[in-house]
């Protein structure tokens, strides 16, 4: 895909992609993060497969979303050995380009399994920069080396750019929502004991978070259950 017009036309629609994701109500972060795998399959020059790789402290991994057993089936055998190209990616590079497996020997414990256990031979992994402690990639695989090229690097890096920010805002968008509910479930059990025991909403609050610390249970959780004890009883 060399013709620039071309490539505009695909920044295009990796653009509208993610405007669509993020205007739809009904796109919480696992529907966004499952598209996001499925077309980047379809747009990076070379893939076959696509799959999103997260880990925390660079133990523990994660795949969210995969167009195929492979993708998860190489993410476990990163977890098994602690190396691989999508979590170096996530880690410590923007990008990292595995052209053949058969002869790349910087994960030889990764690429013995991974030849061993599935047919793929060619990887690319892009960085995805993921609000909080997390870090992930997103990565395309192909079953043929050297497949990769420029292209498919200059495409993926667009790509990996748009997920990064479609995802973080769904996500943003998830923790607002829980806690405005929160906030409300809260506001609930204050009125509750502020009608209960005649006092003012702040002594209603201090109540409840004093109930929370002796019952050493979290203060949304001793709220809930005095709600939906309250909506039992009537």
């Amino acid at each position: 895909m060399n013709n620039p017009t071309q490539v505009e036309a695909t920044h295009l629609r990796i653009a509208e992609l993610v405007q669509s994701l993020h205007g739809r109500p009904d796109a919480d972060s696992d529907t966004v993060v499952a598209e996001l795998a499925e077309h980047a399959a379809i747009e990076i020059p070379g893939a076959q497969y696509a799959g999103i790789t997260l880990t925390r402290n660079g133990k523990h991994i994660e795949t969210p979303a995969a167009t195929h057993m492979y993708p998860m089936l190489l993410d476990k055998i990163q977890q098994r050995h602690q190396e691989g190209p999508c979590l170096t990616a996530a880690w410590e590079e923007k990008t990292v380009h595995v052209a053949d497996l058969e002869t790349d020997d910087r994960f030889p414990l990764y690429r013995q399994d991974a030849l061993a256990e599935t047919p793929i031979k060619s990887i690319m992994a892009f960085q995805l920069f993921i609000a909080g402690e997390t870090m992930g990639a997103l990565n395309v695989y192909s079953e043929q080396p050297n497949v990769f090229d420029s292209e498919s690097r200059n495409i993926g890096l667009v790509f990996a750019a748009h997920s990064s920010v479609a995802w973080n805002s769904a996500r943003r968008d998830e923790q607002f929502k829980r806690a405005l509910s929160s906030r409300d479930v809260i506001g609930q059990a204050k009125g509750m004991i502020m009608e209960r025991y005649d006092v003012d909403a702040v002594r209603a609050f201090e109540l409840l978070r004093k109930l929370s610390q002796d019952s050493n249970v979290p203060l949304i959780r001793v709220a809930t259950e005095l709600v939906a004890d309250k909506t039992a009883a009537e």
